[in-house]
């Protein structure tokens, strides 16, 4: 059940009123827009600023040289390749890894934090987004076409467009319910 919260508390309701867009229009994002909506998203918060992120877009004619890859990969006849260049926009985003574990920690949630900064802030733009995981993205064929280098973790690839369908809330498990309590 979702709690009724302030109105104007325009954070709060962005992100419980955020939801994953798998089908999009076609109608293309701009790209000014998406390095704009990158611009907020940097703003998440990472150790020392070591902002151990980068970004690889493709938006219009760009998708074919993501669907190109995913092919080198995994043959021509797939339906991976095929579903990008369905998607208005897509985004990579690569960590560099850092080989000390604490660090590699925080710079992975850093990213991660930039991921939701970048979803929320492109949902209060009336922009979806679809954060997607693939096993290809570790596969060295798709990566060298793509110039991901060693000690690079890509971390998701974000679909990006306007939203064809909403779909509706799910229940989440109240965190008092996953909550243990030290007073």
């Amino acid at each position: 059940m979702n709690k009724m919260i302030n109105a104007d508390n325009e954070v709060r309701n962005a992100i419980i009123n955020r939801r994953t867009v798998k089908k999009f229009k076609q109608d293309p994002v701009p790209t000014e827009q998406i390095i704009d909506l990158l611009d907020t998203a940097v703003w998440a918060p990472n150790h020392k600023l070591r902002e151990p992120w980068r970004f690889v877009l493709f938006n219009g004619k760009g998708r074919k040289k993501l669907a190109e890859a995913i092919e080198v990969e995994m043959g021509e006849d797939n339906k991976f390749s095929a579903n990008v260049l369905q998607v208005p926009a897509i985004l990579l985003v690569v960590l560099d890894e850092d080989p000390r574990q604490a660090i590699w920690d925080e710079d992975f949630a850093a990213t991660s934090a930039l991921v939701q900064n970048f979803m929320l802030a492109a949902w209060s733009e009336q922009v979806g987004t679809f954060w997607v995981t693939k096993p290809f993205l570790y596969a060295p064929k798709f990566r060298n076409a793509l110039g991901i280098e060693g000690g690079e973790k890509i971390i998701g690839m974000i679909y990006i467009g306007y939203p064809d369908v909403i779909p509706s809330a799910k229940e989440r498990t109240p965190a008092k319910d996953k909550l243990t309590l030290f007073e």
